[in-house]
């Protein structure tokens, strides 16, 4: 009996630890491999460099989702009420010009970017910030340390709560 207990406790810890929220990223994270739009690859870490001393927010997506595409009308009413937010979009589309489609065809507005890797969510940089679901965002601070790790299209109160106090 006292094993299973300890068993269950060990468990219980475990997944409450994966879910728990990180304030920076990994150092695997940071040397991930993302493209431009210009078709020239760059890190995330490059990526969060640009951004220093800003408010950001992260999205990660693809055109063939359905929740990401559902949740547009939500990123732009939270692009329209945070305009001093900066807005980053990862796309974990299939090819480069099928991402490039989808940000017109939906009209996204902020810098894009492409996860070059045919494993998508699987493979290194997916793993890396432990994306296991998409739409997911990220909100980082003007000091470049993560205030939310993960959040998905239902938690836009969240977010916005979040922004409004940075």
């Amino acid at each position: 009996m006292k094993k299973i207990v300890l068993l269950l406790v060990i468990t219980m810890t475990c997944i409450s630890c994966s879910n728990a929220q990180k304030n920076e990223f990994s150092k695997v994270a940071l040397k991930g491999k993302l493209t431009n739009t210009d078709n020239k690859e760059i890190t995330f870490k490059e990526v969060l460099k640009k951004y220093k001393g800003k408010t950001l927010v992260i999205e990660f997506w693809a055109s063939w989702c359905g929740d990401c595409i559902g949740a547009m009308p939500k990123v732009k009413e939270l692009q329209a009420n945070n305009t001093e937010v900066s807005y980053v979009f990862i796309s974990l589309d299939k090819t480069f010009d099928k991402w490039k489609a989808g940000i017109e065809k939906h009209q996204i507005t902020g810098d894009h970017y492409w996860v070059n890797d045919v494993d998508g969510m699987k493979g290194a940089f997916g793993k890396s910030i432990d994306l296991d679901w998409i739409p997911r965002y990220m909100v980082i601070n003007k000091n470049g340390a993560i205030e939310i790790y993960r959040a998905i299209e239902t938690d836009f109160d969240k977010i916005n709560t979040t922004l409004k106090t940075l």
